[in-house]
């Protein structure tokens, strides 16, 4: 399940394009317009600056813009920075997973399909298509 850090990230990223004037966009205006907690959107774009997503500026005239293109950023890239892995079993999650089974498991093609499928999903998506929808 995507958590609402990862769900909020990504209103953030649509509303940083939807809403670009190019300057920095206030978080209060971000928290208003998508009636979210400012005290909570913080914590969620501080991590998305340390992760290379957005830029942000402090005091008068700050707030947070993208780092690049709207077409530049995938949902895949977002919901991994935000949410960690989304492998579907800890065995994919963890490429140093050590699985005593896994030479004789039956369920792992399963779900490195389903996990392919998921990945390539969202990874095929861009913040620019979820705008232009």
């Amino acid at each position: 399940m995507i958590s609402t850090r990862g769900r909020y990230a990504i209103r953030v990223m649509i509303d940083l394009v939807e809403n670009n004037n190019g300057h920095y966009i206030p978080l209060k205006d971000i928290a208003k317009r998508q009636e979210i907690s400012k005290k909570y959107l913080e914590i969620i774009v501080k991590e998305m600056v340390a992760g290379e997503l957005l830029i942000g500026a402090s005091g008068r005239g700050g707030g947070y813009k993208l780092r690049r293109k709207p077409e530049e950023y995938t949902v895949g890239e977002i919901l991994d920075l935000m949410e960690g892995t989304l492998s579907s079993v800890a065995c994919l999650a963890d490429k140093s997973f050590d699985c005593p089974r896994k030479d004789k498991c039956k369920t792992l093609p399963m779900w490195t399909e389903y996990d392919n499928l998921v990945h390539d999903f969202f990874y095929g998506k861009t913040i620019l298509d979820l705008v232009n929808n």
